[in-house]
């Protein structure tokens, strides 16, 4: 199957939780040592997994606090995203979006993405599930 090595300049709980409830094998932050990268890519290759020891100690902190405990957290979405979120909720397919909130539909896309990860959502319906439930939107 597909294995994924995430190689990003966020390091925020919720990017890291997203990807790799997502799926992610991995997870590097953009600054680390060549080595290091060659190395993530041969270990999630082989079928292991990698996590760089400061994303490794940010996890660790988060499951200590209890954060993912019975009350899920609210993501930190911005603005646009919540939009975004709420036209999903009412169905719009990304294109639609696009039209709606005058982007191109490649920005749509990619708020969609972005709102998925820092959910840690598998797809739109989950995201708007976790949204509601959450009291982030409300559903009609």
């Amino acid at each position: 199957g597909l294995r994924a090595l995430v190689f990003t300049a966020f390091d925020t709980d919720e990017r890291i939780l997203g990807a790799l409830r997502a799926g992610a094998q991995g997870y590097l932050l953009k600054g680390a040592p060549r080595n290091e990268l060659f190395t993530a890519i041969r270990v999630v290759h082989e079928g292991g997994s990698l996590l760089q020891p400061v994303v490794a100690s940010r996890l660790l902190r988060h499951v200590s606090a209890g954060a993912d405990d019975e009350q899920p957290q609210k993501p930190a979405l911005t603005q646009r995203e919540l939009e975004v979120l709420r036209l999903i909720g009412q169905g719009l397919r990304n294109q639609e979006i696009a039209e709606r909130l005058v982007i191109s539909e490649r920005t749509a896309k990619f708020h969609v993405s972005s709102i998925l990860a820092k959910m840690g959502a598998s797809n739109r319906t989950e995201a708007v599930k976790m949204a509601a439930q959450l009291g982030l939107i409300q559903l009609s």
